[in-house]
């Protein structure tokens, strides 16, 4: 027995000591297996999960049994950290495990040191499997004794996992820190998120993290003449980390979620940076807050040190904006504007020699073109392992420099990829131009309106500021083809008309479409008579095509007098049958792309996207009152926009919803809401989207409707939504976490059996049970 107690060590030998000394009558009954005073099994069984290797597997000699299985598996506990250390250091990594796992199992979490060198070596592998065991001992320990856990190691992991597109336990890794009071700097965990933003989960989950981070921030309750608030104060988010999320935000179209944090940012006492300006006019757009846009105008036209392309971006949101909310005067205020600007600067000499002397000198019009050429090769070069820092590099470190110049790369990937979404608006050496795309959505807002009046007006005007190189490509006669083609032929002849009295030169090109597409579809004799009547004045000559046309259609109506006379015209005047190019060979599109704008604004016409403008209007209305959180007038507004015919879009449920949920409370209002939602999404075109149902989702499981959460649940997971349970299960432990943990009361509804199995259900989709 004092043998064995010598071999065994550490928690093993005492509790096999004891179990050998409480059953002495065992150790004399070795000759008997038959010993029915033996009472190994049971002394066993009553014992705890370290004393399982006592077991005997047979009837045979207990204390060789014992014995045996001592000798096997009992370990000095500083053996088996050394093991975990030299099995790290060599990528021995199932071998670092196995060690892991027994001194768990025999001594419990090894000491700081060696857990932090098996966090750090797991995450240096960058290999999925090892990246998520070595979260996983991350939260034993912050379960068990969060004391072992280093702030730096978990810092480390947490980037490394960003890095290999793991943005939901990244997270949690920062969450963990944030709950151990183990501050990480703003510039390191913003490299974090810079990560995580390259996905759209990541951006998400980015956003939700910032804006967890910036609560508790704001209204000044953080004192920073207290020097214990430091550390905490060294973490608040910066206009850096704002830029990173909303950018991402943008990119991947979470903008709502963008806009609260926008809200939150002078909340916190963050100034926004110029560049951060172009980030908040292209979120308000594609909100809807035209003016919020109009505040800014005045703060980007004054602003010192914006690129030509941010400019560029700040207007295509003004004009995105005008369309949306159907006010053409202003769009084509814009337009016009630039049209005559670029005619300026091509006639001034001086602002020639300006723009050549830009270009060479790349520093007026480009003022960023030589890092942008510089840094193009490294910024769209994905981050490979082996760009990945080792767990050394990164502790050296200490004012994280080198991952806040990687942030910044990150965050110019990003804003690269956002450029290209801009599609009103180009520039050509500092000066803007609108695009066809433009022009396209111009026109079509023009004729959905009925406005053939005032589209011609804008048509003159901008053909006097336009210079086309030849008739043929001018604005004009591209619009009116566009309508022929769309079989407008009124409204293109009404066209032709206004620019035939304003002196406008169409070509005659115009007329010979126009003329075909009245004798293909037949019954337009007097157009036809008039238009031909409005030709001869002009002094434009048909081609022969067009006189074969008027020919068959005077014949197929019985006009023969008429057709002679057009047989004759055509005789006398000589027109080659090469004649002028048809109007289908521009709409397929020449080589010269001379009908660039007539092919896109088909294309737009056709797409059958229509907007309906008040939509906007109402929500910005329902949006103030939540925001001053009038929820009364609120409802009221909502009740008005449907008597008006308008039908709510999910922008307007997510004011709504976000504000219920800021008053806290108000839950059964918004089930009352889901319920309209849900009608709303069977019969019109209304889509539910992540940021909206994530808020749904946010509301039922605070106010314990897990009825209501579970069908929202269904519907996320049916559509394959990224849903944050970390973030759920949180909620849970905070406000239910004593909900239904009692059996179930033997007398109960059938409403209650249905809430009850719900919030089971939910419990066991967050992995509680």
């Amino acid at each position: 027995m004092l043998r064995a107690g010598r071999i065994c060590s550490g928690s093993y030998a005492r509790h096999a000591v004891s179990s050998l000394m409480l059953a002495p009558r065992c150790l004399f009954s070795l000759e008997n297996p038959q010993c029915s005073d033996c009472k190994c099994r049971r002394t066993n069984q009553a014992g705890d999960n370290n004393t399982k290797f006592l077991r005997p597997h047979s009837h045979g000699a207990c204390f060789s049994t014992i014995t045996d299985t001592v000798l096997v598996q009992a370990r000095d506990p500083s053996q088996l950290a050394l093991e975990i250390e030299n099995a790290v250091d060599e990528r021995r990594f199932d071998d670092a495990w196995r060690a892991y796992e027994k001194h768990v199992h025999m001594d419990g979490l090894p000491r700081k040191s060696v857990l932090s060198k098996l966090i750090t070596g797991l995450a240096e592998s960058c290999d999925a499997h090892w990246l998520n065991r070595s979260y996983n001992v991350v939260s034993h320990a912050f379960e068990e004794k969060h004391e072992l856990l280093g702030k730096e190691p978990l810092i480390y992991l947490s980037l490394t996992l960003a890095r290999c597109a793991l943005p939901s336990l990244a997270i949690n890794v920062v969450r963990k820190l944030v709950k151990m009071e183990a501050y990480p700097p703003v510039a390191a965990w913003s490299a974090i998120v810079a990560h995580m933003c390259q996905t759209s989960t990541g951006a998400f989950l980015a956003a939700d993290l910032v804006m967890e981070l910036g609560y508790l921030f704001q209204n000044n309750r953080v004192d920073p003449r207290k020097k214990i608030n430091h550390p905490l104060l060294s973490m608040k988010p910066n206009s850096f980390t704002f830029n990173i999320v909303l950018t991402a935000s943008l990119l991947f179209g979470t903008t709502r979620k963008a806009e609260q944090l926008l809200e939150l940012m002078p909340r916190i006492g963050v100034k926004p940076e110029v560049n951060l300006l172009i980030v908040m006019a292209r979120i308000y757009e594609r909100n809807g807050r035209r003016d919020e846009i109009q505040k800014l105008k005045r703060h980007v036209d004054e602003a010192y040190g914006l690129s030509e392309s941010e400019f560029r971006q700040f207007y295509d949101c003004l004009l995105s904006c005008h369309l949306k909310f159907g006010d053409l005067d202003s769009a084509v205020d814009m337009v016009l504007d630039m049209l005559r600007k670029g005619k300026n600067a091509k006639r001034s000499l001086e602002a020639a020699k300006a723009v050549l002397e830009a270009v060479e000198n790349r520093k007026l019009y480009f003022p960023y073109g030589k890092i942008e050429a510089e840094n193009s090769c490294s910024s769209e070069r994905p981050l490979s392992d082996s760009q990945m820092l080792s767990y050394v590099s990164f502790f050296k470190d200490n004012s994280f420099a080198r991952l806040a110049l990687e942030a910044r790369e990150l965050l110019k990937l990003l804003s690269d990829k956002l450029q290209e979404q801009v599609g009103l608006v180009k520039s050509e050496h500092g000066i803007l131009h609108p695009t066809e795309t433009m022009y396209a959505k111009l026109v079509k807002a023009f004729l959905e309106a009925d406005k053939i009046s005032a589209l011609a007006a804008f048509l003159v005007k901008a053909s006097k500021e336009d210079s086309p190189v030849s008739v043929e490509r001018s604005f004009v006669v591209q619009v009116i083809n566009a309508c022929i083609s769309l079989g407008l032929l009124e409204q293109a002849h009404d066209l032709l008309d206004e620019m035939r009295f304003s002196g406008i030169r169409v070509g005659s090109s115009i007329y010979s479409s126009l003329l075909k597409a009245y004798c293909k579809e037949g019954q337009h004799e007097d157009d036809i008579t008039a238009l031909l009547k409005d030709a001869q004045q002009a002094g434009i000559q048909l081609d022969a095509s067009c006189y074969e046309d008027l020919i068959q259609s005077r014949v197929s109506h019985s006009n023969t007098p008429g057709a002679l006379h057009l047989f004759k015209e055509l005789k006398n005047s000589n027109v080659m049958k090469s004649g002028h190019k048809e109007f289908q060979t521009l709409v397929q599109g020449s080589d010269d792309n001379e009908a660039a704008l007539t092919t896109r604004l088909v294309e737009e016409v056709r797409s059958g996207h229509t907007v309906d403008h008040a939509v906007h209007d109402w929500n910005n209305v329902i949006h103030f009152f939540c925001k001053k959180r009038l929820m009364h007038d609120a409802h009221s507004a909502l009740n008005k926009m449907r008597a008006s015919g308008h039908v709510p879009n999910a922008q307007t449920f997510h004011s709504l919803i976000t504000a219920y949920a800021a008053i806290g409370g108000k839950y059964v209002e918004v089930t009352d809401l889901w319920g309209e939602m849900k009608v709303l999404a069977g019969s019109s075109s209304m889509k539910f989207d992540q940021e909206l149902l994530d808020s749904l989702l946010y509301c039922f499981v605070r106010g314990g409707f897990f009825l209501r959460a579970m069908e929202v649940i269904e519907m996320m997971e049916k559509s394959e939504m990224f849903i944050d349970k970390y973030k759920y299960k949180s909620l849970w432990l905070k406000y239910h976490r004593t909900l239904y943990k009692g059996k179930a009361p033997k007398v109960q509804t059938e409403a209650q059996l249905k809430r009850r199995e719900a919030a089971i259900h939910f419990k066991k989709w967050i992995g509680l049970t």
